[in-house]
């Protein structure tokens, strides 16, 4: 195996291969990038039997076809510091070289075979959608989610993958995200039995993996596993085993809530200044619709007291409620400052419905008076 590769380029794609590999491991070949050069191109895969990518490298030319298995800290390592714009990878089996004009290393080599296969992309039905809107529609979600739930599989995002819409939900238990957007059907309707839960670390990956000028994703849900396919990479994940609850019970139906509308802007400030005196021990921000404004109430036990008025169109009943600022703010930060939010409540006791125009919706649990 011999490549002549663009130095940047090829470390931006190990990285990403490198990112599944596990520290430590009782099958050491796993903290390994495998690199694959052949008439197609250069691919590098990185696995850790849970999560695995494949990588297409662009900026390489392939000198002679064949295999090698680079250890993740040491390349890493030496594509980091080395400052040549261009270098020769080769491997004869015995020893692995990494040449520049400025630096030359050995490195010793391992056998190839012994790494775990990373499954290709090789789907004939699956679902088509942009990337950008997955980017987001795992931005939106990812961070609701529990990987330490036990009653539940809460650590990964739901997809609902029906022939024209996708849902996607995350929930902790007390709070719920969920994205609903369109997606295409490719060569009649994938098979997707069960329930498909992509795991946290999963989704993270694809979300990193997936660039701004990338078009069009595939996505294939199987009985236990999740293939993506993107412009530069396949990512394949095993899908989180368990029951997953009830969510759309989760929605509470308020024919007499308050609606209103409200910038992101303004209204993240205002909610992260007020929890400015929130602690550990008291969480909760008081919440206060009136006419005209909303009230903001923040009480630390040791850090002393907060109070931020936000001017809002509302002309109503007055409307309290308890929430703690670190759901509410999780919530807004993914938004753009310039969108708005339709805030829909009832009292005291209900949960609060947060919406935007583009699909998005948060659930968030109030909170006792005694929090």
């Amino acid at each position: 195996m011999r490549i002549q590769c663009d130095r940047e380029r090829f470390l931006r794609a190990f990285l990403m291969a490198a990112s599944v590999a596990p520290s430590r491991s009782p099958k050491p070949i796993l903290q390994n990038v495998k690199l694959t050069a052949g008439p197609e191109g250069v691919t590098l895969m990185g696995t850790d039997l849970e999560v695995g990518i494949r990588v297409d490298v662009s900026g390489v030319d392939v000198e002679a076809d064949g295999a090698a298995v680079l250890p993740v800290v040491r390349v890493g390592l030496i594509l980091r510091e080395t400052s040549d714009e261009k270098l020769l990878i080769e491997s004869d089996g015995q020893r692995i070289k990494i040449e520049g004009r400025q630096s030359k290393f050995q490195l010793p080599a391992q056998d190839p075979i012994e790494f775990p296969n990373v499954s290709g992309f090789n789907e004939e039905c699956y679902h088509e959608m942009p990337a950008r809107f997955f980017r987001e529609l795992i931005h939106r979600t990812i961070f609701a989610t529990d990987p330490e739930s036990s009653r539940y599989a809460l650590g990964g995002v739901l997809l609902e993958l029906g022939e024209e819409e996708i849902v996607a939900v995350s929930t902790d238990g007390r709070r719920l995200a969920r994205q609903v957007g369109p997606v295409k059907t490719v060569h009649g309707k994938p098979p997707s039995e069960g329930t498909t839960i992509v795991p946290t670390k999963a989704m993270h990956l694809i979300e990193r993996a997936l660039a701004e000028n990338d078009d069009e994703i595939r996505l294939a849900a199987r009985d236990n596993e999740v293939l993506l396919k993107s412009q530069r990479s396949t990512i394949y994940a095993r899908l989180v085993e368990g029951r997953y609850p009830n969510w759309r019970g989760v929605f509470p139906r308020n024919d007499d809530a308050v609606k209103l509308e409200m910038a992101v802007g303004p209204f993240y400030a205002a909610v992260r200044q007020a929890a400015i005196v929130t602690d550990d021990n008291r969480r909760a921000v008081e919440f206060c619709f009136a006419d005209g404004k909303l009230s903001l109430s923040g009480h630390g036990a040791e850090l002393g007291e907060s109070h931020v008025e936000l001017p809002i169109a509302y002309e109503g009943p007055e409307v309290s409620v308890r929430l703690d600022p670190r759901y509410v703010n999780d919530f807004l930060k993914v938004l753009e400052p310039d969108q708005t939010v339709t805030v829909e409540l009832k009292d005291a006791e209900t949960a609060v419905i947060c919406s935007t125009a583009d699909g998005y919706s948060y659930v968030v649990m109030p909170l006792s008076r005694n929090q």
